[in-house]
């Protein structure tokens, strides 16, 4: 069986050369141009691995990324960027992402990089996080027929918690997924974030609450 793989990318000339180089080595492909289509993709039919622009027209890749994490999907992720920075790499990899290829590629990598990723996956995606569907294109949370705007730290916070599964993230953890990698963050900057989704998901109903794990960090239940 054929092993199945979204691709979101921009720039139609260059999505449609990928997409025929992938299928002509064994890949079934899908190939959409914007984040809101390759998350509404995804939902319906869960791809085997993704392969995600970081630079869409209407979100940041790597806010999709953590975003179908929240909604449990797992499957492995390569990022294209145009980015060759090591603070965007890392980034990419905290959001979620498995590896990643700068523009311009060798058609012939990103096939092997995608076998690689495919033979390392393993595991069974988790349940959605307690009814919260995140939109990276619009940057909201939703539940309970409740929208609240996030800011884009708020975004990337609130996704990594969620994309946990209820497990304890370190301060750590969550500064680097939600800021440039080497960005200095002081505690009571994080707690200032924390504090304000807190506030945004007690008008959610029935949402799960950030709580505070001493000496620890801050996992979402």
């Amino acid at each position: 069986m054929q092993p199945s793989v979204l691709i979101v990318e921009d720039e139609p000339g260059l999505r449609d050369v990928l997409a025929r180089s992938l299928q002509s080595d064994g890949f079934a492909v899908t190939a959409v141009g914007t984040g809101h289509e390759l998350m509404r993709q995804a939902l319906a039919h869960v791809p085997d691995a993704l392969i995600i622009d970081i630079g869409l027209p209407d979100a940041d890749g790597r806010d999709v990324c953590q975003a179908l994490r929240t909604r449990g999907i797992h499957a492995p992720v390569l990022f294209l960027t145009a980015r060759d920075a090591l603070p965007d790499r890392i980034s990419g990899f905290h959001s979620g992402g498995d590896d990643y290829v700068t523009k311009p590629f060798d058609l012939a990598e990103v096939a092997v990089r995608l076998q690689a990723l495919l033979r390392r996956a393993h595991g069974e995606p988790s349940q959605d996080h307690d009814g919260l569907a995140f939109d990276p294109s619009e940057l909201t949370v939703s539940g309970g027929g409740v929208t609240q705007p996030l800011t884009p730290t708020e975004f990337r916070l609130l996704a990594a918690l969620a994309g946990r599964g209820g497990r304890v993230l370190t301060r750590r953890e969550l500064t680097a997924a939600a800021w440039p990698h080497g960005a200095l963050v002081h505690d009571n900057t994080l707690d200032v974030f924390i504090a304000r989704l807190r506030r945004k998901l007690r008008e959610i109903p029935q949402a799960p609450a950030i709580n505070t794990v001493h000496g620890h960090g801050y996992r979402l239940r």
